[in-house]
């Protein structure tokens, strides 16, 4: 098997099943730097696209990966930061396309949707899921800490400019923090907000990896039910998902594959280590928490491991 660049898994994902992931942007090159977000703060805030990586390579490794047959359910553009601002997307979905019948998404922030050339290009993909977690500019700056060129008015101006004209599935997903955003004044508000935008789904979210910053918290299990019940959303924390899966062979390679873009619990290591025939699973975890690379983070008596 060989070692992606840019392709890895399939991940599951609680909303679309199994998902093959395509990152095109450089680590930690975001627009935002959201207090929740489960890779860390920011290490490169920016708003300008960039082409991080060559287009064709990225499109070459997706026709290598197809050649091993492997089951999967979506693909996924994502990455290790704001995807939007890859400014080839437009091109990569198009030429993803081509490549299977499969749905293309595009996993962001919405930072960028009050860029008309952006709308124009997240037009072809099947699925966009745009992250909203705020109603207002001051919670906006709060939670999601975004470039200082990001309008919040703006933004939701786009969204909805967007949702009209486009014809494909819109799934936007909130994130409920503790003492911030998990109030029934906030659901109320963010109601008259949504009820603006032409969406499909709503998805309600809560930070169960380990958070940027300390002071983030999960909401009570009753406030997630007052949001739904509110806002009419689905509860991501609700849904099942199927386990991890990597094409790289080596154990310990494999594992690195994946926390490098999508954080694993200890929980979900030795289940994926369980189905590889791993024998000595705690001695792999010490390995992985002695690994100078490797961040180890206790999380709700959940140890979770990320790359530095």
């Amino acid at each position: 098997m060989e070692n992606f660049k840019y392709i890895f898994g399939p991940v599951p994902s609680r909303r679309m099943g199994l998902s093959i992931g395509i990152s095109p942007i450089a680590k930690g090159h975001c627009n935002y730097s959201c207090t929740y977000c489960q890779l860390g703060r920011t290490r490169n805030m920016g708003n300008e696209r960039e082409e991080y990586f060559n287009c064709n390579e990225i499109i070459e490794e997706f026709k290598l990966y197809l050649k091993d047959d492997i089951d999967f359910d979506v693909v996924t553009i994502v990455g290790e930061g704001e995807p939007t601002l890859y400014s080839k997307l437009g091109i990569l979905i198009k030429e993803l396309k081509l490549l299977t019948d499969k749905p293309i998404a595009v996993i962001t922030n919405g930072g960028l949707m009050s860029d008309s050339s952006v709308r124009k290009e997240l037009k072809n993909a099947d699925i966009v899921l745009p992250s909203l977690d705020g109603c207002d500019e001051k919670m906006f700056k709060k939670i999601n800490r975004p470039h200082g060129s990001i309008k919040f008015d703006e933004i939701v101006e786009g969204l909805r400019i967007f949702s009209k004209e486009y014809d494909g599935q819109l799934w936007i997903e909130t994130m409920i923090i503790k003492d911030l955003n998990d109030n029934r004044e906030f659901f109320l508000d963010f109601k008259k907000l949504l009820d603006t935008i032409s969406y499909h789904r709503l998805y309600i979210n809560s930070p169960v990896r380990p958070p940027a910053e300390k002071s983030v918290e999960q909401p009570s299990k009753e406030s997630i039910k007052e949001a739904v019940s509110i806002l009419g959303g689905i509860s991501i924390d609700e849904l099942s998902s199927e386990g991890f899966y990597s094409e790289v062979e080596d154990n310990y390679e494999a594992v690195l594959s994946i926390i490098k873009r999508h954080p694993m619990n200890q929980f979900e290591i030795k289940s994926f280590l369980d189905k590889r025939g791993e024998e000595d699973i705690e001695g792999f975890l010490n390995r992985l928490s002695n690994d100078s690379k490797i961040e180890v983070v206790n999380y709700k008596d959940y140890y979770t491991y990320r790359l530095k």
